[in-house]
C-alpha cells in the first residue's frame, strides 16, 4: 500500500451529499445509474455516474444520504460527464456498499 501526506488526504474533498435523482444509464459499459446529488448551497447540486445497479435498486437510491469526493475534475463516462465519485466499500465478491454518514450528517458537510 503507498503512503501519502497529511497535505495529499487534505486535498481530497469528500462531501456528504443526498440523492434526488436516479435515473438508468444503459450508455455505460458497467451496469450503472446517472445520479444527481444535491450538496448543499455551498457545492450545489453534481451529478454523477456510478455503477452500483447490480448492488442497488433505484428506488433505494432515492433521498439516500451518500459521501462522495467533489473537487475532481469532470469525467466523461460514455454520453455523461460525471461532477463528482460516490464513495463504496468494494467486498472481496465484488459487492459494492455505499458509504453512508450518520442521520445529522448536513449536507455539504466535509468528511475527515
Amino acid at each position: 500500500m503507498e503512503t501519502i501526506s497529511w497535505h495529499d488526504f487534505d486535498r481530497v474533498e469528500m462531501r456528504v451529499g443526498v440523492i434526488l435523482e436516479a435515473e438508468e444509464f444503459p450508455q455505460a459499459r458497467s451496469p450503472s445509474y446517472l445520479l444527481t446529488i444535491d450538496f448543499g448551497p455551498q457545492i450545489g447540486i453534481k451529478r454523477s455516474s456510478a455503477a452500483i445497479k447490480a448492488d442497488y435498486a433505484r428506488e433505494s437510491l432515492l433521498g439516500r444520504k451518500v459521501v462522495a469526493v467533489t473537487n475532481f475534475p469532470p469525467k466523461q463516462i460514455a454520453n455523461h460527464m460525471s461532477q463528482a465519485l460516490i464513495l463504496a466499500a468494494l467486498n472481496a465478491d465484488g459487492s459494492l456498499h455505499l458509504l453512508q454518514p450518520d442521520e445529522g450528517a448536513e449536507l455539504g458537510s466535509r468528511v475527515r
